[in-house]
């Protein structure tokens, strides 16, 4: 048996009920099989793969808070830190029912590899809680985030862990973790990103995940001789990514048409209302059934199909596993061009495959999403100097380095023989930085 197979037929043996975790180790080894190849007798002498599938350590703990009935709650906070061969551990907090342990390894894992192709010196980790915001009053999310952070505190800081926010964790949530930070620990330093504008926050933080995938988009598009402006794109999500990517892709002269949420989905066949969606989502925090009141001629429709839509682009922004196998079979039917990550692991393997075989051009979310963290490693740079840049130097700090991540991204596969798989390319370039590094420091 191949060292590949070996280690990833432990990681299941090791871990089990973790399918996410399985399904992200086996995506990246399967990648990186020509590259450990080559080094076979190397890479199992050191154990290499063992440490870098194997958290450096993990936390899980209880998180009681009150709330407005003054009932006793109790949910279970997750951090995981993964890798801190290349810089401190960076990754965000998820706050959704559907966290456990095996999520938030995965999310950590490619983190590694993510924070690595941004080329900024950061490592990989995650964390989140099976508490959902929604539906929560501001004291709620208040008391929840306070009594998480009384216990997280314990394990982050400005040069160990520097956390940030994700899927159910805003500015609000930040901000009242920040708070709580401060308050136990006495510092004032740049322990969370993704803070508000007067604590230390970073222009371009809340676009940058957005912005940077149509950044990246443009860039690998423009390298297989195809303009983006001009083109129809579907868009899934109706968070911070989705929102903020289907806002560059018509500054850049797309038209997006769709949007989505976890009830159901709308088209806009004039191209979705950018100020309606934040209006619904950002402000009201309300359902995209709204939408039709804001656009009359859009069709709102119940459950998933958004990738049922004739478009040239596809950028998945809303969750991990959401495009699947016949949605990739009717991507490349209705002649869709190219399909770029906006979530983490937004498609599933198979659907991943078909959609190589079939001519459409793929990035994987490790590289077309690491604007987020990319930024966000920016506004530790800010703390750190105790400055705030302009919007303008943000922004054009963060289509650097997605430009820089394509290209090595695209470079990487050619020199492996693997023109075009954009998949491998990306896991051999995040991979190839953090195994230097590692080897430097020796075995630890």
């Amino acid at each position: 048996m191949s060292y590949v197979d070996e280690v990833i037929a432990k990681v299941v043996e090791q871990n089990p009920s973790e399918p996410e975790f399985h399904q992200a180790v086996k995506e990246v080894l399967e990648s990186l099989r020509v590259v450990i190849e080559a080094n076979e007798e190397k890479y199992r002498k050191d154990a290499l793969l063992e440490r870098m599938v194997n958290p450096e350590r993990q936390f899980k703990f209880r998180v009681p808070w009150v709330d407005d009935k003054g009932q006793v709650q109790v949910n279970t906070g997750y951090r995981v830190q993964f890798n801190s061969a290349i810089g401190p551990y960076k990754g965000g907090i998820r706050l959704h029912p559907s966290v456990n342990i095996g999520i938030i390894k995965f999310l950590g894992f490619e983190q590694v590899f993510k924070n690595s192709l941004t080329g900024l010196p950061i490592g990989g980790g995650k964390g989140g809680s099976d508490f959902d915001p929604k539906g929560k009053s501001d004291r709620e999310v208040m008391a929840f985030c306070q009594s998480f952070m009384t216990e997280l505190c314990k394990y982050i800081g400005a040069d160990t862990d520097v956390p940030a926010g994700d899927i159910g964790t805003g500015a609000r949530e930040i901000g009242y973790m920040f708070g709580q930070y401060k308050r136990i620990r006495g510092l004032y330093e740049g322990v969370l990103t993704g803070k508000g504008l007067s604590y230390g926050g970073s222009l371009a933080r809340t676009e940058a995940t957005g912005y940077g995938l149509l950044y990246l988009t443009q860039e690998l598009l423009k390298l297989n001789g195809i303009e983006l402006a001009g083109k129809t794109v579907c868009v899934s999500g109706a968070g911070n990514v989705a929102i903020y990517a289907i806002e560059k892709a018509q500054q850049l002269g797309a038209k997006v048409v769709t949007a989505s949420d976890s009830t159901g989905w709308v088209y806009d066949p004039d191209g979705i209302d950018v100020a309606a969606l934040k209006e619904i989502k950002e402000v009201k925090r309300a359902r995209l059934t709204e939408y039709k009141n804001y656009r009359p001629n859009a069709e709102y429709h119940e459950g998933r199909g958004v990738w049922s839509v004739k478009c040239d682009v596809a950028l998945p922004c809303a969750t991990q596993n959401e495009l699947l196998i016949d949605d990739a079979k009717q991507l490349a039917a209705n002649g869709c061009l190219a399909v770029c990550e906006g979530a983490n692991m937004p498609t599933t393997m198979d659907a991943t495959e078909y959609l190589q075989k079939n001519g459409v051009i793929f990035a994987p979310g490790k590289a077309a999403n690491a604007g987020g963290v990319a930024t966000s490693a920016l506004e530790m740079t800010q703390n750190s100097e105790r400055l705030s840049w302009t919007f303008e130097e943000v922004d054009a700090k963060l289509q650097g380095i997605m430009v820089n991540i394509c290209h090595n991204m695209v470079d990487a596969a050619e020199r492996y023989g693997m023109k075009g798989n954009y998949v491998a390319g990306a896991n051999i370039a995040g991979f190839e930085k953090v195994v230097d590094a590692m080897n430097a420091q020796g075995i630890v």
